[in-house]
């Protein structure tokens, strides 16, 4: 059993390098292609966490995914810097390790995978979003395919997702509750289909419907990033578009950030402004990245779990090899962690 001292000497790190890279740490000052071998040497030596060291292998029969595609949307850069998507990459990883399956990972390119690839797995799981094009393309040359972290609106096709605007609408209620009335939203427009949608996004669609109902939409206190490729909602991204925000005659009492890596930048700049979270203003969040917890204060945040989203995207395909002729959506709950950064509403 591999440890992770063994990785540290294969790749010439410190132990404690490789332990916060493998959970996630974007606080971690390391170079991406360190972290890059880092993740591929625990990959290559069958590294497994304690917690999955103690799963049980009762999976089905290896013989039924023998060959697995990984279609991202990401780039490798991309990937490493959104230790959410990492996750979900990661859950299904650890599935087909148990299965014996072998894999194959394409990253996001200018180009459409080689079709032979794809024709001669298994099946196929596709991470995030992609157009009705590669979408069409995709399942004409997969035997079966699923989707993962992405619902791709068609009853058909086997997917696996959260509903993050469902969790939007039950931070923004538990926000009201709280006795918050200035919310202010960091996030960003949706791209897809070649080009972007104003508003599109889910989170942001859900923070404007729930803010109409309420009779408290205020647009002054949106900032939004235009999405111009698949990864967008990145710290720099939250630093910038809350020092907007925090120009405000009147600023927001809370900021709702489309994931952590945003909310980490909205910390720096509310630091940098001489202002205290939360007491002047709070900040919630989504995804639960490991290190959300470790921040100053610990981050309020919806728990996405991406390594389940993962791995109900294999049972699906697993499903489908042993026969299921119908299309499946498989929705994971999400959770809302509450820490130091946002008030709680009073149990009632």
């Amino acid at each position: 059993m591999v440890t992770i001292k063994e990785i540290a000497k294969a790749v010439g790190v410190s132990s404690a390098t490789v332990s916060r890279v493998l959970n996630y740490d974007p606080a971690l000052s390391i170079s991406p292609v360190k972290r890059q071998a880092i993740i591929e040497t625990a990959e290559e030596l069958n590294y497994e966490t304690p917690r999955n060291r103690n799963k049980s292998n009762g999976a089905a029969t290896p013989s039924l995914l023998t060959k697995l595609v990984i279609v991202h949307f990401l780039e490798p850069s991309d990937e490493i810097a959104d230790p959410y998507y990492v996750g979900v990459r990661l859950g299904i990883e650890t599935r087909c390790r148990d299965l014996k399956t072998e894999i194959v990972k394409i990253f996001h390119s200018d180009n459409l995978p080689e079709a032979s690839l794809l024709e001669s797995a298994s099946g196929i799981i596709v991470i995030g979003k992609h157009s009705d094009n590669e979408i069409e393309w995709l399942t004409q040359h997969g035997r079966h395919v699923v989707f993962a972290d992405f619902d791709p609106k068609n009853e058909h096709i086997d997917s696996t997702f959260s509903d993050v605007g469902l969790a939007t609408e039950k931070i923004l209620d538990s926000l009201k509750a709280s006795g918050y009335r200035r919310i202010g939203f960091i996030g960003s427009h949706e791209n897809l289909n070649g080009s972007v949608q104003q508003f599109g996004e889910k989170r942001c669609a859900a923070f404007i419907d729930w803010q109409k109902k309420n009779g408290t939409f205020d647009p002054t206190l949106m900032a939004l990033a235009d999405c111009s490729n698949g990864q967008s909602l990145r710290l720099d991204t939250g630093y910038r578009l809350a020092r907007d925000l925090l120009t405000l005659s009147e600023k927001p009492d809370v900021i709702v950030t489309s994931n952590d890596n945003m909310a980490i930048g909205t910390y720096r700049a509310l630091q940098e402004a001489g202002l205290s979270i939360p007491d002047d203003v709070a900040v919630i969040s989504f995804n639960d990245i490991p290190v959300a917890q470790f921040l100053t204060p610990p981050l309020t945040t919806v728990r996405i779990h991406g390594e389940h989203i993962g791995e109900a995207a294999v049972d699906l395909l697993l499903e489908r090899l042993s026969g299921r002729c119908y299309g499946k959506q498989v929705r994971i709950a999400t959770e809302l962690i509450w820490r130091e950064s946002c008030r709680k509403p009073r149990e009632s």
